[in-house]
């Protein structure tokens, strides 16, 4: 263990680090891959496809459902990644973190459990108009089934970041739950968690915050964020598909009722009535996705000992690179969120991902005309309908970069992106 920690702190970032990731030595269309659509989903090291290949080919087994060798060595690995996802956001003990499929399903389990059994007619829920679907949707059906009250933080005027002036407008005695994004996965913008987590305090109201632009990117702990729940998903911090987390302080899951029923999450079975278990096996019914949460665990684990500190501090470089060059390109770009160094964030930086639009062109024609040069980007409303409306526009483009993209990288998607604008104007005879 000690021998991996050590190689792991000593990998240099960017280039030094793209050995790890065998998918990105390869040619799309006849040029080298660039990938930069990390917001969606990240590439995977030989750790974490390590991880995966030994669990089926060493020890596969089900888990807490034997006494035999594989099965006690399946059960170990699985409570060690349970433990290794908890190291990596600062848990007290690893009882606090629920294994999921992903952050929408962890969502669900909170409005399906503390939801239901707190939410009453008229009781307010903050959400935000930056939300990814995901924090919308179970809202929605919860105040459908309750009779809550849907209130939305606006965007400041220049509609760059969360207005914290109207967040505070919002909040009143009637407020219950407040569950926002940490990290926008369109604006990059980074929330003031430790000011709204004081003002939930102030009006008693709990606070869920969606970190899955978070957790791969920055150094967490929750035990100083204010959060009552975080949730993640494994794929987007160099992890498997498939499965996610949630995290509660242990006091607040113990309160939460079951949601889904069957085998791994009771205490005993009768005919008429049941008992559960403890959390977090009370919210993991049914067999798990044993070898992804492993290879979860595997990223979480290479993250910490790669350092949280160093991931940040190379990505605020990278994503202000990233930035500078694609604004700088044409005054017919419009970039989202706040520029890189704008007072209002705070000191809290953004995320090293760019939405954009190119005047005149639809972003899925940009991005398909990038894939033609081997640059892999996102189009589309990235899950974010009602944000893309505040904005004025259906879509855009998104170029989102992590631990593994370097400099030249950026140069090139945005040499591309230059050819694919002349493209476009010399089609249309601008």
């Amino acid at each position: 263990m000690t021998h991996h920690r050590t190689a792991a702190a000593s990998l240099q970032l960017g280039a030094p680090l793209r050995s790890q990731f065998p998918i990105l030595d390869q040619t799309v269309n006849g040029h080298p891959l660039v990938y930069l659509d990390n917001a969606a989903t990240s590439q995977k090291p030989h750790a974490v496809l390590r991880a995966l290949s030994d669990c089926y080919q060493e020890y596969n087994a089900n888990v807490h459902r034997g006494v035999h060798a594989l099965s006690a060595r399946a059960t170990q690995e699985y409570e060690d990644a349970r433990a290794k996802v908890a190291a990596l956001i600062g848990a007290r003990n690893s009882r606090e973190v629920v294994i999921t499929r992903n952050a929408t399903e962890a969502i669900n389990l909170v409005a399906n459990t503390w939801g239901l059994q707190n939410i009453k007619p008229g009781d307010e829920i903050i959400l935000s108009v930056a939300e990814h679907h995901a924090n919308l949707v179970p809202w929605q059906l919860l105040a459908a089934r309750t009779g809550a009250v849907l209130r939305h933080v606006r965007l400041t005027p220049d509609r760059t970041q969360l207005d914290m002036n109207h967040f505070r407008t919002l909040l009143s005695p009637r407020t219950r739950l407040i569950s926002l994004v940490h990290v926008s996965n369109v604006l990059g913008c980074v929330l003031d968690a430790a000011y709204v987590a004081e003002q939930a305090r102030a009006v008693g109201a709990r606070l869920l915050l969606d970190c899955c632009q978070s957790v791969p990117h920055s150094s967490l702990d929750v035990t100083t964020l204010g959060a009552d729940w975080i949730v993640a998903s494994s794929h987007k911090f160099c992890g498997p598909s498939g499965v996610g987390f949630l995290w509660g302080s242990y006091e607040l899951l113990e309160e939460m009722g079951p949601w889904m029923g069957g085998g791994e999450m009771i205490q005993d079975v009768f005919l008429d009535h049941s008992t559960y278990a403890p959390p977090p096996a009370r919210f993991e019914a049914g067999t798990p996705a044993i070898a992804e949460t492993i290879g979860m665990g595997a990223a979480a684990e290479w993250l910490r000992e790669l350092g949280m500190g160093r991931v940040h501090d190379y990505e605020q470089e990278i994503g202000t690179y990233l930035w500078e060059r694609l604004t700088s390109l044409s005054p017919r770009i419009t970039a989202y969120g706040p520029a890189p160094g704008d007072p209002r964030s705070g000191g809290r930086g953004r995320a090293s991902l760019v939405a954009f639009n190119v005047e005149g062109l639809h972003a899925t024609d940009v991005s398909t005309l990038l894939d033609h040069a081997g640059v892999a980007v996102r189009s589309g409303h990235h899950c974010a309908q009602p944000l893309h409306r505040e904005l004025g526009v259906p879509a855009s483009a998104r170029a989102s970069a992590y631990i593994y993209n370097t400099a030249a990288e950026v140069d090139a998607f945005v040499a591309a992106l230059k050819d694919t604008i002349q493209f476009f104007d010399d089609v249309h005879g601008a």
